[in-house]
């Protein structure tokens, strides 16, 4: 039994299609319910078995609702796939303390109200994995989204020490940090005070070095870090090498990150 936030698109899709191929039941939990029946029920006419679950991850309430009434269907909990997730760019000046706070409640505290009530239902039946999906930008800088940099940094952290008090209670948990993913992400973001479409050249002319995997590809790698128990689960090779790189000289990426926000300011729109 599996839950999966922001199922209704994206890698949240690819992730229940790919559990369901796999034998799990799934709960495809989204705040667009159009998107997730969509999904429900593409997979219920393979013969697998998946429900459709409004929820605005951002609401505790909402949260707590959708995994009480999973483990009351169901009678268990084994996977918690923590994904859902909102954009919202541009130069820091120019993003609002009320968006700073839209970005922060959807994708952190979604994530800690995911990880806090699965917890409890694993410990209690005394096992299950709860995946937290952070991003590259959870390992190095990213300018130019700053409060999305911040949420997935966080997740890490999250993730890492939960994992340790889990460890001998029979919950494991993993961070999952994938790089560039042909989705809709680009297409969906906001962008503060630059023109959207130059934005979105400009992030992939500067992601160069890692290429664009589908998020059916991405879902196949985060579930293989699963069943291998992993920490952190970073893909692909080239988002490894980036992360080591900052790890043994962060002042490298200095340089490099600085160059990027360079290029994104040369688009900001003058008040």
């Amino acid at each position: 039994m599996a839950i999966v936030t922001g199922g209704g698109m994206g890698l949240g899709q690819a992730l229940c299609e790919e559990l369901a191929r796999r034998g799990s039941a799934v709960i495809v939990a989204d705040i667009d319910a159009n998107a997730a029946k969509q999904v429900a029920s593409h997979i219920a006419q393979s013969g697998a078995q998946a429900r459709a679950v409004r929820v605005d991850v951002s609401k505790q309430d909402d949260v707590a609702r959708l995994i009480e009434t999973t483990v009351s269907e169901f009678g268990r909990l084994d996977y918690m796939f923590n994904n859902a997730a909102i954009f919202i760019g541009g130069d820091a000046r120019d993003v609002s303390v009320e968006q700073w706070d839209r970005v922060l409640a959807v994708n952190l505290h979604g994530v800690i109200y995911g990880t806090i009530y699965a917890y409890r239902v694993m410990v209690q039946q005394g096992h299950g994995h709860i995946v937290n999906v952070s991003s590259a930008s959870g390992l190095t800088p990213q300018p130019g989204n700053t409060s999305y940099c911040t949420c997935k940094h966080g997740i890490v952290g999250l993730s890492l020490s939960m994992r340790f008090e889990g460890a001998d209670l029979g919950v494991k948990v993993s961070a999952v940090c994938p790089g560039d993913m042909k989705t809709s992400v680009y297409e969906n973001m906001v962008v503060m005070n630059m023109p959207h479409d130059e934005v979105v050249r400009v992030s992939r002319r500067s992601h160069f070095p890692i290429r664009q995997i589908s998020a059916e590809k991405a879902a196949r790698e985060i579930l293989r870090g699963v069943s291998r128990n992993q920490a952190l689960i970073i893909f692909p090779g080239a988002v490894r090498w980036i992360w080591r790189i900052y790890r043994a000289s962060p002042r490298l990426i200095y340089w490099v990150s600085l160059r990027r926000m360079r290029m994104f300011r040369k688009l900001r729109i003058s008040a």
